[in-house]
This record gives structure tokens, C-alpha cells and sequence, in this order.
């Protein structure tokens, strides 16, 4: 995985069965999310097999996953990366309404924006789980 610290652009996947769902994501964000951070690139991907591809490559920073993608659900997806992927970055999940945050939770994810997108609180969750992450990265190691 990249360092949301470096230079290079940030790795942002949105997976979503529903091109519209990925063009609301990528619109609401847009080419830098924020100041602080490197300019975004997008990965746009519509099948589970080619969300765990990605992820497996270790240069994606953030996931953005759509909860009700079909007939993978972007929650479950985020369950099995944290549990499969070592150091697995920031997953960010879209649930169907507001008092779906807690199965959001059951997946693990690191943060959760409802539908409709609210492209304020999108960008606002985005840049907090990038902003940890590149706390993360730029942590010295624990031990010997």
C-alpha cells in the first residue's frame, strides 16, 4: 500500500454494480479531496473478484464500497478483506439508510456515509480515514 503521505496520487477503489453510484462517489470527492492531500485517482471497479484483485495488489489507499451492491454487498466484501488483508487500508462503506451504520460496524469498516450521498460528509469521512492513515504510516514501528 502507498503512503497517503507521499507524493504520488492516492489510490481511491469505489466499487459499486451501478455506474451511477461510482460517478456520484467520484463527483462528490473530486480530484482532491482535500488541500492536505495528494490529488485522488480513482479505480473504478463493478464485481467482487476484481475489488479483491485490487486489493491484493497492496497500492490502493482507501475502498469505498457500496453496501447495496448486488450480488456482492460492499459490507461483507469489507468483512472479508479485514480479515484477509494484512494492514487492509481504510474501508469506507455506503449504507442503504442512516440506521444502517450498525452493520457497517459488524463489517469492520472504518467509516460509513448512508445514501444519498451527502458529498460533504462523504469528503469529510474520506479525509478523516485518509488522515489516519497517513498517521499510521508515518508511526515508528513498536518493539525491538
Amino acid at each position: 500500500m502507498t503512503s497517503p503521505a507521499s507524493d504520488t496520487r492516492l489510490q481511491i477503489l469505489v466499487y459499486s454494480d451501478d455506474a451511477d453510484t461510482r460517478s456520484e462517489v467520484i463527483l462528490a470527492l473530486g480530484r482532491r479531496p482535500h488541500p492536505d492531500l495528494p490529488e485522488a485517482e480513482y479505480v473504478e471497479v463493478a464485481t467482487e473478484p476484481v475489488v479483491l484483485q485490487q486489493m491484493d495488489s497492496g497500492v490502493i489507499d482507501l475502498a469505498i464500497l457500496d453496501g447495496e451492491a448486488v450480488p456482492a454487498g460492499g459490507m461483507g466484501i469489507a468483512k472479508q478483506m479485514k480479515d484477509e488483508i494484512y494492514r487492509c487500508p481504510p474501508i469506507l462503506v455506503l449504507t442503504g439508510r442512516p440506521q444502517d451504520a450498525w452493520l457497517a460496524t459488524w463489517s469492520r469498516a472504518d467509516g460509513a456515509v448512508p445514501h444519498p450521498i451527502d458529498p460533504i460528509q462523504l469528503a469529510e469521512t474520506v479525509v478523516r480515514l485518509l488522515r489516519g492513515a497517513r498517521v499510521s504510516a508515518e508511526a515508528p514501528a513498536v518493539g525491538h
